[in-house]
């Protein structure tokens, strides 16, 4: 069952002590070194250790903790302002709670008060990305500065904003990491990659989960948020190293269209901000304006809540170890080239060496500017904040009076998923107490309603409509513009459910707003039942995302399944398992894995000739393999399948579908499909496949849909993959095999096809 923590936040030490702001020790006193300093990384025990210290020895600081990570580690925030501030922290969140809510504040003479006496809240986030080790360095650093410096500047700050720091969005990867890296610093393996996902079911896909609640450490931070409703929210990253040094918004095209202009333009401005402020104090290589977009609510959850979200995204160098760039490696960027001046790139970086030193300074200045815009500017932020706010009470010209998702809906699973993501973030949701009728429809009692005039009903929106990607081009004519996530999101298509917006007057009494709704997922029969299927998933050295977001799926309906290594698949294993499931990994590395001399050599190798032979002999002797999108291609080899990818070779030009909800037409005489309607929706995206088929042995389980197929996002070229093959089953020897073509549990939010998967997983 998906943990439902409590949103309130859980004390672990909120000391404010009497004691001066110099008591405090700096990072090389306490760690033995800088933070940033090449080579050297400090572990979340030694990080949450220095910040127990911090936070007893300084009256600028609190520590508490907001709950566990997935693997049980303390999840801690920080909350750093003046002493005068903490204490009357209680009254601050007060007028935070009723800026936030413009329906509370009782007039203009009353919204004066609070925009004089109310201070500028930031969140900053760091380390969300483990291996982009800069982040959790940085946060100790600036944690140190904040609680030791009687700089004016630093003063300005704590009396105008309270900090909420939250030092790592992922302690379980940067225990690992860390543990990692400093394990093998002065070897062969030095600044090697981790052979596991550093989280521990998402990987790299941490930063998609902010609609879908999915994770531990989204909880608590979105908890956190709804908590105090930041004004501001810096979230630090690290890039690629062979471009700009530092990028800060204004974002590209596309904003997500429920997102208030005012946030635009308060984003644009303080990004703009923070990359004067680092290129005037001499810093090369700040760029705005390029690389990364503001479309996917996956990605910003604080920008439907009033909050603007500024993005930073710092060069990475070899983990902790310097590395050199050479100036041929500088070029073309998207809306900027590296190795040119442009108005959005102004003072250029020539190349040469890079390392942890220079990330960790430019994120400590891009926070630090990031926090005197804040504090200079208090009285904007505030009335800029309760702006957006009443916009959304009063209701855009856009938004429909109400969402209204139906009661007594077959797939309750979705509903109530749905359901829970809403209520999570803040929004309102209401009960039909009676049946009423609108627009010639009719409602039955109990129907679940979103009135449109409510601070969050951005969110709202932004998730129940159907979503329409703007067709951009690198250049007229051109071919398509990549956009940096996806390009669909619509709840109704991803959770399988009926969502209906409404104007006008409902005419119907409705309840309280609800809670977020408390349920299991419930297994079919055949998997639930005494006779089950002996589950494995293949588990490589280099498991991709999908594989972790799987195993998540699995654990949540508490279903049985082991995990195999190829050692365990090499050393006969397959032989207690009935199923095998190979989650989207490329052919080449689930045969060969990491090279010799990359890692050690137990993380090396792949399954081999012997673990491929055994796949074989599994299928051959009544197993069933099931392998999705690049797996796809390892069981066609395998098998000398006469099989196909309908859209290999084709360009972006002609084909490209980056991430979108496409229609899914199903043959009712393929178990697969047992239960299901003839028609639905699925998920493509760059990693999806539509087959060409001429093998007698393959059965066609479903097809995309024919004529046009998108419902939600961007398509260019469906008619390149309408009516084609998507889900193949075969007969061989005495087993079987199964390819998906699409993604059945994209980002454990693709509820709508999880029982074709489900139902794939027979003996």
């Amino acid at each position: 069952m998906i943990r439902l923590l409590s949103l309130a936040l859980v004390a672990l030490s909120i000391v404010v002590s009497p004691l001066s702001a110099q008591s405090v020790p700096t990072p090389r006193e306490y760690f033995g070194f800088d933070m940033g300093e090449d080579r050297k990384l400090a572990n979340w025990d030694q990080l949450t250790a220095y910040y127990e210290i911090l936070a007893s020895g300084s009256p600028r600081i609190s520590m508490e903790s907001l709950g566990p990570t997935e693997i049980g580690q303390p999840f801690v925030m920080l909350t750093i302002t003046s002493p005068e501030n903490h204490e009357r922290l209680e009254e601050l969140h007060e007028i935070q709670m009723k800026l936030s809510d413009p329906r509370t504040v009782s007039g203009e003479d009353e919204l004066d008060r609070l925009f004089d006496m109310g201070k500028t809240v930031v969140m900053i986030t760091h380390g969300i990305h483990a291996t982009e080790v800069g982040g959790s360095q940085s946060a100790a650093r600036l944690a140190h500065i904040m609680t030791s410096s009687n700089d004016e500047k630093i003063l300005e700050i704590l009396d105008n904003v309270i900090l909420l720091q939250i030092p790592s969005l992922n302690p379980d990867g940067l225990q690992w990491v860390a543990n990692w890296y400093n394990e093998h610093v002065g070897t062969e393996f030095e600044a090697a990659p981790l052979p596991w996902l550093y989280q521990f079911y998402t990987g790299h896909d941490n930063n998609r989960d902010w609609y879908a609640f999915t994770q531990n450490e989204t909880i608590h931070t979105v908890a956190a948020q709804n908590h105090w409703h930041p004004q501001i929210v810096h979230d630090i990253h690290q890039m690629g190293g062979n471009g700009a040094r530092i990028f800060f918004p204004p974002y590209i095209e596309p904003w997500e269209p429920n997102i208030d202009p005012a946030l635009t333009a308060a984003v644009s401005q303080l990004g703009t901000y923070m990359a004067a402020e680092l290129t005037s104090q001499g810093k090369k290589g700040v760029v705005v304006n390029a690389q990364y977009d503001a479309f996917t609510p996956a990605r910003a959850y604080m920008h439907y809540h009033g909050g603007a979200r500024i993005l930073s995204e710092t060069a990475s160098a070899r983990l902790a170890s310097p590395t050199t760039v050479s100036p041929d490696r500088l070029g073309p960027g998207r809306n900027f080239d590296a190795s040119k001046r442009s108005w959005n790139f102004p003072n250029p970086w020539e190349g040469g060496a890079w390392g942890l030193p220079d990330i960790v300074d430019y994120q400590t200045s891009g926070a630090l500017a990031l926090l005197t815009n804040a504090a200079k500017n208090r009285r904007y932020w505030l009335e800029n904040f309760y702006g957006v706010n009443k916009r959304a009470v009063d209701k855009w010209d856009q938004w429909p009076d109400a969402w209204i998702i139906p009661a007594e809906q077959d797939n309750q699973t979705g509903v109530k998923y749905a359901l829970r993501s809403l209520v999570m973030a803040d929004v309102e949701v209401h009960r039909a107490e009676t049946s009423f009728a609108i627009q010639g429809m009719q409602f039955p009692a109990g129907s679940y309603v979103i009135p449109m005039k409510q601070p969050y009903a951005g969110f709202a929106n932004s998730m129940l409509e159907i979503q329409h990607y703007p067709d951009l081009r690198e250049y007229p004519g051109g071919p398509p513009q990549r956009p940096y996530d996806v390009t669909a999101h619509t709840f109704g298509y991803l959770f399988d459910f009926e969502a209906v917006a409404i104007d006008g007057d409902l005419g119907v009494t409705l309840s309280e707003a609800i809670d977020a709704p408390d349920f299991d997922f419930v297994l079919p029969d055949h998997l639930s039942g005494s006779d089950v299927p002996r589950i494995a998933m293949y588990k490589s050295w280099q498991e991709p995302m999908p594989a972790g977001w799987q195993r998540w799926v699995f654990d949540e309906y508490q279903m049985p399944y082991d995990t195999l290594h190829d050692a365990d698949i090499r050393g006969g294993g397959l032989s207690d398992y009935d199923v095998l499931i190979f989650q989207a990994q490329d052919a080449g590395s689930i045969r060969s894995g990491f090279r010799e001399g990359q890692l050690p050599l137990q993380y090396t190798g792949g399954l081999g000739d012997v673990g491929v032979a055994a796949v074989e002999a599994f299928v051959q002797n009544g197993g069933r393999v099931i392998a999705i999108e690049a797996a796809t291609d390892f069981v066609v080899d395998l098998f000398d399948l006469d099989v196909s990818n309908a859209t290999r070779g084709l360009s972006n030009s002609d084909f490209y579908i980056p991430g979108s909800i496409l229609r899914l037409e199903l043959d009712a005489s393929s178990e697969i499909n047992e239960g299901m309607s003839n028609e639905m929706s699925s998920w493509y995206w760059r990693s999806s496949m539509a087959y060409e088929v001429n093998d007698p042995r393959i059965r066609v389980a479903a097809r995309y849909g024919s004529g046009d197929p998108l419902l939600s996002g961007w398509v260019l070229g469906g008619e390149r993959i309408a009516g084609k093959p998507a889900i193949l089953e075969a007969d061989i020897g005495e087993g079987s095999v199964v390819l998906f073509g699409f993604q059945p549990n994209y980002r454990a939010q693709t509820v709508a096809t999880w029982p074709l998967l489900f139902n794939a997983i027979r003996k």
